[in-house]
Order: C-alpha cells, then structure tokens, then sequence
C-alpha cells in the first residue's frame, strides 16, 4: 500500500502558544498532516501536553519554552530549531493574550502588555525566524489577527489595537520578504471557543453563562467556532496549495464581520 503523503510532509513547523487552544490544534493537524512541529508556549506543561498527545498519535515533535517578548528568547529558540531541524519551513505566530476594557478602563499597563505580546510578540519571533527563511529561499509565516481588526466591538481597546497592527504588519512584512520566497500572511478569527476566550468571559461578564450567550447572538450561525475551525485555515496557508496567497487576511469568524 503506498503510504499517504501528509500536506505538510517534512515541514518544519514552529507554532507559539501551542500549549492549548487554536495553537495545540494546529500542532495536533499539522503533525497529522506529516509535520514536525516545535510546540512553543511560555506554559511548559501545556507544552509538553500538547507533545504527548502528538507523539501517542504517531507524529512528531518536540516542546520548548518561550517568552516571546523576549528578545534573547526568541533569538535561542529559532537558533536552537535551525540546528535541530536543519530549517525551519513555517512559523505561526499564534500566542497572544486578551485585554478587556474600554479607552477609560484600560490602564496603560494592561494596553502595554498587550501590545507586548501580541505585537511585539509577533515582530521579535518573526525577525528571530526570518533569517533562516532567507538563507533556505522559502518558508511561510502566519500571524494571528482577529475578526476584531475590521469591525468595532465594545470594550476592546487595547485587543484590537493590538490585532489591527498585526494585520497592517502582516501585509508590510510581505512587501519585504518576498524577494526571498517567504509568504506572510493572517489569521482573522472571530469567537472561538478556547481557554482564551472562557477566561475573557469570566473577566467581562459578571456571569459568564450571560456573555455566552450575547457572542453567540453575534454569529450567523447558532454555535461559536471550534479551535479546529482555525487550525484547518492555519493548515491551509503552511501548506504549499496556498503557495500565490500573500499578504492576506484570512476570516474565520463565521461570518460576524461580513454580514451584519
């Protein structure tokens, strides 16, 4: 029997935050799909979970820790993935952290720590990876943005700031790299239900089971997105099929920012 040839055979694939929700998904597809996946996360024991889990399902990878608003950390760990893996094919930048609050009740340390890890974040492990995307003449990245950078959503100030700016860095990034054969692109996901979004609730709402029921009010659809939902569109742009897709912002928000 001739063995299936995965979508992303012999990729070397780096996804931060991997420690659980739309990050450990992806891992768990991208390994399936013939991978070999570094799961990052600043949560070591998320880490390894999600390893275990890939490795009992006969794929491969390995855990390492980082801080991605660190930039000795991010510098190591793109060093130490190179060494290893010999290259690294694709880069998903998906860990990120929620901020809840209007201009008023946003502190700026809670604006500066979003942007810290979900702009910032972003910028340090890209220019940590993109060297060797350079030097191998190839390499994907995908940058975790939000529904949230096209559409107006209360109380969302230092969130949405942060996302918007991932999207617009997302689309400079591209003009830069492509001349080295490096695709950027985004990932614009509306609610889904991860740990994420379960603590959000419980930080917004005085019952949560309340704000549940306002986002789902919000969809076309009667349920919130599943974390495999995203990871089936991270797949897509790792993989070679979406080779002439650059620069782009793609939606996964059940048709929120779209249609009402």
């Amino acid at each position: 029997m001739t063995k299936q040839i995965g979508r992303l055979d012999g990729k070397v694939c780096l996804i931060t935050g991997a420690g659980s929700g739309i990050g450990q998904a992806s891992a768990k597809l991208f390994a399936r799909e013939g991978a070999r996946v570094v799961v990052a996360d600043v949560d070591d024991r998320g880490a390894k979970s999600t390893v275990t889990a890939i490795r009992k399902a006969g794929g491969e990878a390995v855990a390492e820790h980082v801080d991605v608003t660190d930039e000795a950390e991010t510098v190591a760990l793109a060093g130490r993935v190179a060494k290893r893996f010999k290259r690294i094919d694709v880069l998903f930048n998906n860990a990120g952290i929620s901020g809840v609050g209007d201009v008023l009740e946003t502190e700026p340390e809670l604006f500066d720590r979003v942007m810290g890890v979900n702009v910032r974040g972003v910028y340090l492990m890209s220019r940590a990876v993109v060297p060797f995307m350079i030097k191998q003449r190839s390499g994907s990245i995908i940058n975790m943005s939000s529904s949230i950078a096209e559409i107006g959503l209360a109380r969302r100030v230092s969130y949405a700031a942060s996302k918007g700016a991932v999207l617009s860095m997302t689309r400079s990034m591209q003009v830069d790299v492509a001349p080295h054969g490096i695709r950027v692109n985004a990932l614009l996901p509306g609610t889904i239900l991860t740990p994420f979004v379960e603590r959000y609730l419980k930080e917004a709402y005085a019952d949560p089971e309340e704000g549940y029921a306002s986002i789902r009010k919000r969809q076309l659809g009667s349920e919130l997105g599943k974390p495999d939902d995203v990871a089936f569109a991270a797949l897509y742009l790792a993989s070679d099929e979406s080779r002439f897709v650059m620069a782009s912002g793609l939606i996964v928000d059940g048709g929120v920012s779209g249609a009402k």
